[in-house]
């Protein structure tokens, strides 16, 4: 048996199971495609489900893949010891309803014993007891020793997981050696030590479960085995455990070249080194495969997994931000494996640059809270309130506090804490909700007996309806006079109901002798739309016929930007990349916001990017074109549907250019309709939220018009004939007023020194050493530095104090020369119990330091203090 690397040993598998006619599949993504039912890819089999229960047909009866996994529940023991991990890859081959236990043992058993020619006296198997065909074959057929065989029950040997397909498994397992064993003498397969290691399971899916313990037999039954990739590694590698794997423990060497540690030496700094090593190991495949940091879902593991490598980091003594050095290693160690590590490579640095600055921004004053939270308690537990405000204010999250904490044997009031994000997760949502609508919210209420309103306003800006309810002040009545604030209802409308991100409709209704003006139009869960406003002139009567009439400016407006909408998302998803997903949005006829899931500020030339590819679109003057379809027949086409939200079987496709999205809002006829699209701003509104902000149309031609309106008013105040000169002129200027400012500082500074010797005090003296004070009311921070320059040459003690009354604060710097330093003078030490009399505190070096005070009237007192502090000092 030879020594054999990770990725070689991943090469050998696969490539095996190609000689036995398997078709090699590349790893499905981390995220699971079409199964909400985990979060992450676990297991080997588990994006291969429905192949198995026959919902897709796979693409061919035998595949062979190595699979990517991440398993995280128990995140807490990763690092404690040397077993457990949260990444890992699972070789595997499968047969839909092809071969079954024969071949699948017969190849097992050539692979370990011919292809890694590992000794078959070292190889122990065990079956499900009830199985004596698998029994035999092993035995019979393949020549295995019976005393290398082990019957064991249902708990170890049969797989199944509720209702479905199941089956017994047989095992295989590899001795080690007595070096590894626990020395007792029944120590054999069974027994928990690191002598007898579980390498490949092989299921005989033969079963179906009816969920009430009834099998029948599977007329075509499957083959599912797994293998833990990094587990052979070791057995092949000869070592203890995954940490000493070659590719992993190349990764190790990385965190300890950057750290100083060496790996073997402290148990506390050993943690810590498997901690980073796994994380972003884990991280980093994550991220290839789409995944962005948040405080939900995978996205959650994701950022705990990253803050936990980072606050590792630190215990090992790196104080800066160090992952993406290590996740170079990653990249370069995986990469012939999964080539999308190194084309994803400056989108994985990234991510991890940004979260883990991000974090290092906060962990200090994040430890420093959490220490004075456990100083202030009982020693036993951390309040949920104490938790809550570490994760809000300073991004711990929970499981990050929880670990600290039970380094101090301390626990956490869990039951409180989710209380609380509970409640702020319920307001933000009652308020995105009720957002803009308090006005008429009791207006569902009182009108729940009305059907549904009919929508015709994809085709028309009028129609004509009747008018079946009128709210006033949340109360149902039967008419409306004029200047009467109300809301109508009517069985049919062309106003189209703020959803999606689209504002609703505004114009006016009218009748028999009325008109009713409508100032917003919406819609509550029952369906029925909600027309707002004010009767203008007239009365208003139910069950009266009525003609509608959108504001067709607004409404073109409006369809300006929400077509724009569908444009600018595809035009960032080419530009940046297919990570980015619609995060909110909001079309109205004045703007488009629009927010997307990305990572860092867009820069110049990418923004320059979108807007030229939004506008090729709208130039390309393609018509606009919708259709409604199963909601199985948009994805097939490719459809863009919201991220987390719920469609009905029967979905709204607009197809607009290259975009094609799933929408129920308005849009333009045509792209060319939008005229010009313009990117006005670009914002972050949360973490790996950004926000850009755009116009089209005539407003487009407005901001434009104001733009140059600005550029040629800068122009004539700068007596410029030609605007074109501005940059070149401004520039200028710039750099002229610089100088001034520096010729300034310089006479404000020669005057500071001239008048320093006439306003110093001296306090007194010291061991020879003079004590000198000044305040100098009105007076910035910086002429203080400049006055104590000239204190450093003396052999004294300075302490001036500068007034800001604009902010009813006091500036107080301090400095030493060398020889009263050397008598046991210290500039930050006088300037903090200074400072303190007035409120304040501060402090800095021996020779120099600079502090604050809250409280000006105290600076007097605080600067008579002086003598005292230096008389406790100078010896």
């Amino acid at each position: 048996m030879q020594w054999t690397g990770l990725n070689e040993i991943r090469e050998k598998y696969l490539h095996f199971f190609e000689t036995k006619e398997h078709l090699r599949l590349p790893s499905f993504p981390l995220i699971p495609q079409g199964d909400k039912s985990i979060l992450l890819i676990n297991a080997g089999m588990t994006p291969m489900k429905k192949y198995f229960t026959g919902e897709i047909t796979p693409p061919a009866k035998r595949v062979t893949t190595c699979q990517k996994c991440i398993r995280t529940p128990d995140i807490e023991s990763v690092g404690i010891t040397a077993r457990h991990g949260t990444y890992f890859e699972m070789l595997g081959n499968f047969s839909f309803g092809d071969y079954f236990k024969r071949e699948a043992t017969a190849w097992a058993k050539e692979f370990f014993t011919e292809v890694m020619e590992m000794p078959l006296d070292r190889l122990y198997f065990t079956v499900y007891e009830e199985d004596d065909e698998a029994w035999d074959i092993w035995t019979k057929e393949h020549g295995i020793a019976e005393d290398h065989m082990l019957r064991l029950g249902k708990k170890d040997n049969f797989w199944e997981h509720g209702a479905g397909p199941c089956g017994p498994c047989s095992e295989i397992h590899f001795d080690r050696g007595e070096k590894y064993g626990c020395g007792k003498p029944d120590c054999g397969v069974e027994c928990e030590c690191d002598r007898w290691v579980e390498i490949w399971n092989l299921v005989f899916t033969q079963f179906e479960n009816d969920g009430n313990g009834n099998y029948t037999r599977l007329a075509h039954p499957n083959i599912d085995t797994g293998m833990g990739l990094e587990r052979l590694a070791c057995v092949m590698q000869d070592v203890d455990n995954i940490f000493e794997v070659d590719t992993i423990r190349k990764i190790m060497e990385h965190v300890m070249q950057i750290s100083g540690v060496t790996y073997h030496t402290d148990p506390k700094k050993d943690m810590s080194l498997r901690v980073v090593t796994d994380h972003i190991r884990s991280t980093t495949m994550m991220i290839s495969d789409g995944v962005l940091p948040s405080n939900e879902g995978r996205g959650y593991v994701l950022r705990r997994l990253l803050r936990r490598a980072a606050r590792h980091g630190r215990l090992l003594g790196i104080e800066r931000p160090f992952l993406t050095e290590v996740c170079e290693t990653v990249i370069a160690e995986n990469e012939g494996a999964y080539p999308v590590l190194r084309e994803k490579h400056d989108y994985i640095i990234k991510i991890i640059a940004t979260e883990e600055e991000s974090f290092s921004r906060t962990i200090d004053s994040g430890m420093k809270m959490l220490d004075e939270m456990i100083a202030n308690g009982d020693g036993k537990t951390l309040s949920g309130e104490d938790a809550f405000r570490l994760s809000d204010t300073y991004g711990f999250p929970i499981d990050l506090t929880k670990e600290i904490l039970a380094e101090k044997n301390i626990t956490v009031d869990e039951e409180a804490f989710r209380a609380l994000v509970k409640k702020q997760r319920e307001t933000a949502r009652a308020a995105r909700k009720d957002a803009g609508a308090d006005a008429w919210k009791n207006a569902g209420v009182a009108l729940n007996d009305i059907p549904a309103t009919v929508f015709t306003g994809y085709t028309a800006t009028e129609d004509e309806g009747k008018v079946l309810g009128i709210v006033m002040n949340g109360e149902r009545t039967e008419t409306a006079e004029a200047d009467s604030e109300a809301v109508l209802v009517l069985d049919k409308t062309a106003f189209y109901a703020e959803s999606g991100g689209q504002v609703g409709d505004t114009g006016v209704i009218t009748g028999d002798g009325f008109e009713f003006v409508v100032t917003n139009t919406t819609k509550p869960p029952t369906g029925i739309f909600l027309h707002a406003g004010f009767v203008q002139e007239g009365t208003v009567s139910a069950n009266t016929a009525v003609k509608t009439a959108v504001d067709a400016g607004k409404r073109a407006a409006t369809e300006r930007n929400h077509t724009s909408a569908h444009l600018l998302q595809y035009a960032l998803r080419t530009v940046l990349g297919t990570h980015v997903e619609q995060a909110g949005s909001y079309v109205s006829p004045d703007e488009v916001r629009f927010d997307f899931t990305h990572f860092s500020a867009l820069t110049a030339e990418e923004i320059a990017k979108v807007e030229q590819l939004v506008n090729e679109q709208i130039l390309s003057a393609k018509a606009v074109l919708t259709d409604e379809m199963s909601i199985e027949d948009a994805k097939k086409i490719g459809a863009m549907a919201l991220f987390g939200e719920k469609y009905g079987d029967t979905v709204r496709v607009v197809r607009a250019g290259d975009s094609t999205e799933l929408c129920g809002g308005t849009h333009v006829k045509n792209t060319g309709n939008i005229g010009l699209f313009k990117i006005v701003s670009e914002s972050s509104v949360a973490s790996g939220v950004r926000r850009i902000t755009g116009v089209t149309g005539f407003n487009t031609y407005a901001y434009l018009n104001r733009t140059l309106e600005t550029v040629h008013a800068a122009a004539a105040a700068l007596k410029l004939g030609n605007a074109n000169d501005l940059v070149n002129k401004v520039t200028a200027v710039a750099a002229d007023l610089k100088n001034k400012e520096r010729e300034i500082d310089k006479l404000k500074a020669d005057l500071a020194q001239a008048k320093a010797a006439d306003i110093f005090t001296v306090a007194g003296e010291v061991n020879g050493i003079k004590v000198i004070t000044a305040n100098l009311g009105e007076t910035d921070v910086n002429t203080l530095r400049t006055m104590l320059d000239s204190a450093k040459n003396e052999d004294c003690v300075a302490v001036l104090a500068g007034i800001n009354s604009e902010k009813g604060s006091v500036s107080f710097a301090c400095a030493t020369g060398k020889n009263a330093v050397s008598k046991g003078a210290h500039a930050g030490n006088i300037v903090r119990a200074v400072a303190q009399i007035a409120g304040g505190a501060g402090g800095g070096k021996p020779d120099s330091a600079m502090a604050g005070g809250k409280d000006i009237t105290k600076t007097d007192e605080a600067l008579a203090a002086v003598l005292g502090i230096a008389q406790g000092m100078i010896k």
